[in-house]
């Protein structure tokens, strides 16, 4: 029996979900808007279990989605802090070559950042790296001062404080179980009931591939979650980082590497790694779901990515369990930290996306299965570009669902 009935229904109240809920209400008010999420608080998961970096896009190869969107919304994102009193810093970040060998990738991020539109892009030296940062030590660095730190949960919360002020519904304990079409409608069957809606859009984040299998989509591409575990650095020791400071992404690995961010409560994170998840929600190393497990292992695409990178994911494994490991990464920007410096920090998994034949699949993906519409891939740096991810969901929305776009 239909409980309840909705003009367009969002599942996932994550940042990017929530963004899509504000950014269709915007354009489109009249709609009965629901937002569903299984859990029983917003932005649950990745949306709260990240570093809070305001990325400026100069990573991301020119003319793809994540460059677009990162480098939009991370000033549609500012934008959105100053406009609702949320605290925000522009604190910059320095990435860092510290051998011979990083210098050239250091040269391509910064032209990657120039043709991607990025302000304010310096290529220094060793003085200038010591005046902006005291404690580092290199050869070369990229600083990007317009990069900043936000509470990404409390721009959640701020996004679904809206979305209900506008006259939206945010149904928790809501999770999705079945998808199936009924007449002009799309019926979501959920562990609070049954909803029916005229339009549908999937924002479920690290379960984006289940429910797009709910729907009659493609088993590829697979979410594959990787856990990341930080440290914090000791409070007394805090002074020995001003903001963020980053390496030079290693293009034999597909995650970042370690790294040190300064958070707006003064509190520094040092990390993370990147390890497999054995629970796509499991924060612990202890942490196992074996329905999720069994995903992994019996997909192909899982195995051609160990096979690939074996040898990197073995050391993250070993840095993962070994704090003097860790340690020696982070020296090598930092040579006076201690294994004293580091606590225990926070960790977060990270929903990756993995194609059949072993690909990471890089860049955000967005496609329709029948009448919803599914975000089938949104890693970092989706909350960053969320307000302008939800712009481009919404474009999409208009033309699959016949809705009328914004006049030019």
């Amino acid at each position: 029996m239909i409980q309840e009935r909705y003009d367009l229904v969002v599942v996932g109240a994550g940042i990017v979900g929530l963004a899509t809920a504000y950014e269709a209400q915007r354009r489109w008010p009249h709609l009965r808007l629901a937002v569903l999420d299984k859990e029983p608080a917003i932005a649950a998961h990745q949306s709260s279990h990240n570093s809070g970096v305001i990325h400026s896009g100069l990573y991301y190869a020119p003319g793809s989605l994540k460059a677009r969107t990162c480098v939009a919304g991370a000033r549609l994102l500012m934008r959105f802090c100053d406009e609702y009193g949320l605290p925000y810093e522009r604190c910059g970040k320095v990435i860092v070559a510290t051998d011979e060998s990083e210098i050239p990738r250091l040269l391509e991020l910064y032209r990657r950042g120039q043709a991607n539109g990025v302000p304010g892009l310096e290529l220094i030296g060793p003085d200038r790296l010591r005046a902006i940062e005291p404690a580092v030590v290199g050869r070369q660095a990229l600083y990007s001062p317009n990069t900043g730190i936000v509470d990404f949960r409390r721009v959640a919360q701020t996004l679904a404080d809206l979305v209900q002020q506008a006259g939206g519904v945010i149904r928790l304990r809501h999770g999705v179980r079945q998808v199936r079409v009924q007449g002009s409608e799309v019926v979501l069957e959920t562990t609070g009931g049954a909803i029916a809606t005229r339009y549908a859009i999937a924002c479920a984040g690290l379960h984006a591939d289940r429910l797009a299998r709910l729907s009659g989509g493609p088993v590829a591409p697979r979410i594959v979650p990787f856990r990341g575990d930080y440290y914090r650095l000791r409070p007394e020791r805090a002074g020995l980082v001003r903001a963020l400071i980053y390496p030079v992404p290693d293009p034999s690995f597909p995650f970042l590497g370690v790294h040190f961010t300064r958070r707006l409560d003064g509190e520094v994170w040092l990390g993370p790694n990147a390890v497999l998840a054995f629970a796509r929600e499991g924060y612990r190393r202890r942490d196992v779901n074996l329905y999720d497990l069994w995903e992994t292992l019996t997909y192909p695409g899982f195995w051609r990515l160990a096979r690939t990178y074996w040898r990197t994911g073995l050391a993250e494994m070993y840095r993962d369990f070994s704090k003097r490991a860790f340690l020696a990464a982070l020296q090598r920007y930092i040579p006076d930290l201690t294994l004293d410096d580091l606590l225990p920090g926070p960790s977060g998994v990270r929903a990756q996306a993995l194609g059949l034949d072993g690909t990471l699949v890089d860049d955000f993906v967005v496609d329709a299965v029948g009448p919803v519409l599914h975000v089938r891939n949104a890693p970092s740096p989706a909350a960053t570009a969320s307000l302008a991810i939800a712009q481009m969901i919404a474009d999409k929305a208009a033309d699959q669902f016949g809705l009328p776009r914004p006049a030019a």
